[in-house]
């Protein structure tokens, strides 16, 4: 065993996925997770705990898969979080745990996300649950939005001894775990759906179908319905567009509606009832992990692709095991490029799109080099349908309806860092609803903090 070497995981074949929905990724089997724990050194100062966004005890998790000790490790990990089966799949390891890894120095780091999938996933096949809370406390609090950010104070609560119920307003939970990521990069049925059951196994009670802001208000929640604390983890579910001519036309969508339509809707399928438009070219404008999803799924549905980015492929935001993926399927790279106008047919029907080159110049607030047009460059993209996948912010519908609740400029709900408190009092608040658009677990660390602050409110 070459231990500066990942042990490599199976996938599906480029050829093969490209033409269905079923995970790319085949995760480790027992022997080779147990190989792959061996390479862990066990560090006494353990980087990759402080990498991890909801601290997860890693060595000690990985010291049990290593001595094949699957429960046990299985237990460590469910201390920390509420979604291992989901985290080990779509967190962007290689920049947290992974990053942070000793190993990585000399080497390859530890495979921390497909050991924890690996452990997960081996808890649900053999019917393992996260353990509950041994004593009750007379007080409620209200999750609005079943979302990463939602299930983990959910969850964390529960195991604490509050009575919790999450208010959801689609009519499936799960939040952008079951709307956002394709069942390619993340199973539904067999993965998302057990995770939620798991977060319910604690006493969670969860309630589809409640628009927070129009069927009850947070006001409601807690003067009429009496509800000691609420915890808001309800989303950035409010698409951003680029505004530029053509914009308006048939055959534009976001790649929110794009995505729900296919993944909480399943739409891919030919037995469902909700339509998706299949285009035959699609350009999908953006260069983050939506992009790639939303590239991947018009792929599969039998589009030739394109990923027009106006940076380069160095300045991509999505995770590089995603944009490896998508190249290996057949995307289409056009990077440096930049949409000024769509172009449509005497009907208003997507015909093309007129882009620009550009070229990256002095480096902007982000520290990323800004692009900039290149004069004369400009061109059309033969396209028969647009996605835009710009970015999203949170809808104003819950900030608009509370009273005492603060939000900034760009509609985030304003809380602080260390336990999401907002300027009402009783009221926290994490995840994209109060830092824009981020990832999974991002998201599962605010409503982790979340839930330590509750805790400490409610128990003064």
């Amino acid at each position: 065993m070459d231990v500066l070497k990942k042990v490599p995981v199976r996938e599906q074949d480029a050829k093969v996925r490209g033409a269905n929905f079923e995970e790319v990724c085949l995760g480790y089997n027992k022997e080779e997770a147990m190989e792959e724990a061996a390479r862990c050194i066990n560090c006494k100062n353990a980087q990759c705990i402080k990498g991890c966004p909801v601290a997860i005890n890693i060595p000690g998790f990985i010291e049990q898969v290593k001595e094949g000790n699957m429960e046990a490790a299985y237990r460590v990990i469910s201390e920390s979080s509420a979604l291992p089966a989901v985290c080990g799949r779509v967190c962007p390891q290689e920049s947290q745990c992974e990053g942070k890894c000793i190993r990585g120095i000399k080497g390859e780091p530890v495979s921390i996300g497909k050991l924890e999938r690996f452990v997960a996933d081996w808890a649900r096949e053999n019917e393992i649950k996260p353990e509950g809370a041994r004593e009750k406390k007379n007080k409620k609090v209200a999750v609005i939005g079943s979302g990463p950010a939602g299930l983990t104070c959910a969850g964390d609560l529960a195991r604490m001894g509050y009575d919790v119920t999450i208010f959801e307003a689609l009519h499936e939970a799960g939040g952008v775990l079951v709307y956002g990521i394709p069942e390619f990069r993340l199973p539904k049925e067999d993965v998302v759906l057990k995770e939620i059951e798991n977060v319910k196994s604690l006493g969670v009670t969860i309630e589809t179908n409640v628009v927070v802001g129009k069927s009850v208000t947070i006001d409601e929640l807690m003067e009429e319905e009496g509800f000691d604390a609420v915890f808001i983890g309800s989303g950035a579910g409010l698409p951003k567009f680029m505004g530029i001519p053509g914009e308006q036309s048939n055959g534009v969508f976001s790649a929110n509606e794009y995505l729900t339509r296919s993944n909480l809707m399943k739409a891919f399928r030919e037995d469902s009832d909700t339509p998706i438009m299949k285009g035959k070219e699609i350009a999908v404008v953006g260069g983050g992990n939506v992009a790639m999803d939303a590239a991947r799924t018009a792929l599969r549905l039998g589009a030739k692709v394109h990923i027009v980015y106006r940076r380069s492929e160095e300045e991509l935001p999505a995770r590089v095991e995603e944009v490896h993926h998508a190249k290996e399927e057949g995307i289409i790279f056009d990077l440096l490029t930049n949409p000024v106008e769509i172009l449509a047919d005497e009907n208003g029907w997507v015909c093309g799109m007129k882009c620009i080159r550009m070229e990256l110049g002095e480096p902007d607030a982000s520290g990323r080099r800004r692009p900039v047009e290149v004069p004369g460059s400009e061109f059309v993209m033969d396209v028969d349908m647009v996605i835009m996948s710009l970015g999203t912010s949170p809808n104003p519908l819950i900030s608009s309806t509370t009273a005492g609740l603060e939000t900034n400029r760009w509609k985030c709900i304003v809380a602080d860092e260390e336990h999401g408190k907002t300027t009402k009092e009783g009221v926290y608040a994490g995840g994209d609803a109060v830092t824009g658009a981020a990832t999974v677990i991002l998201a599962m660390g605010a409503g982790k903090a979340a839930a330590q602050g509750i805790d400490e409110y409610l128990s003064r």
